[in-house]
């Protein structure tokens, strides 16, 4: 009788473990079912192409420029070629830019000057801006028509005659300075104009202050795509690894005085 007893014991025990391994398939599938490669539930009426239509609010109408790198009717032009009234000096914001305008046409950096600033702040953001190096090809590396544009006024999009002059890549036009070295190297020559245009993401911190998620920035130069989406590690330093220090909101996006002349024109922005 005991080892009858036994015997069903053990058998019971079998079939519970055959029924929990069940049980967890079973789970396992529909999980596999609901989540992965699923097509839509059975909607429990009929289902009309309106019923999909989202008509409100209605999307805003920004008119397009005719000419390609003209800035859209939406946009904040920070430099047209006719003053420096949306900048500052960076060593003293009380003081107006000191670069040089030639009238109509572009501005130029004056070495020794300093970095120059936007009066505004800004995060998200649109950023189209076109630049030139010294037509004087002088040094070499990164002395030459070295200079930057800093989002946030941390991180830099590297400005630098690329045009048959090696350096290293994390370090050429187009790369996020020690970050991320662009994808290609569509650089002109000194001769000519170079066109960024940027769709930058600010970063999100958390409340205590961490950082919850980087800023990611995308860049075309010369219509050319050179960072994808990239992220970014935090302050573009000269020297030592990248991070986030502490949070920040928006703030100025500033233009780097490296030493040489460079030049830009037609600098507009959107806010995202």
């Amino acid at each position: 009788m005991l080892t009858k007893s036994i015997h069903l014991t053990m058998k019971f025990k079998i079939l519970k473990q055959s029924f929990l391994l069940i049980l967890l398939f079973s789970v396992a599938t529909v999980a596999q079912h609901k989540f992965v490669n699923t097509p839509p539930e059975v909607s429990p009426m009929p289902m009309k192409p309106e019923m999909t239509e989202i008509w409100e609010p209605e999307v805003k109408i920004v008119t397009a420029a005719k000419i390609s790198g003209n800035a859209p009717s939406d946009a904040m032009i920070l430099f047209d070629g006719k003053n420096l009234d949306q900048w500052v000096s960076k060593k003293d914001t009380n003081k107006p830019a000191a670069w040089k305008i030639v009238p109509g046409d572009y501005m130029e950096v004056v070495p020794g000057s300093g970095d120059i600033q936007t009066k505004m702040v800004f995060g998200d953001c649109q950023l189209h801006l076109e630049w030139s190096t010294p037509d004087e090809v002088v040094d070499g590396g990164q002395a030459r028509g070295n200079s930057g544009v800093f989002f946030q006024n941390r991180y830099e999009l590297q400005i630098l005659d690329s045009y048959n002059n090696r350096t290293y890549r994390n370090g050429q036009a187009g790369s996020i300075y020690k970050d991320h070295a662009p994808l290609v190297n569509a650089v002109k020559s000194p001769l000519e104009w170079n066109v960024y245009d940027v769709i930058y993401t600010a970063p999100r911190f958390k409340a205590d202050g961490r950082i919850d998620a980087p800023a990611r920035i995308t860049v075309f130069l010369n219509g050319v795509l050179i960072q994808n989406n990239a992220t970014i590690n935090g302050l573009t330093l000269y020297t030592g690894l990248h991070n986030y220090p502490s949070s920040h909101g928006d703030d100025v996006i500033s233009l780097q005085d490296h030493g040489t002349k460079n030049q830009f024109r037609n600098i507009w922005i959107r806010k995202l």
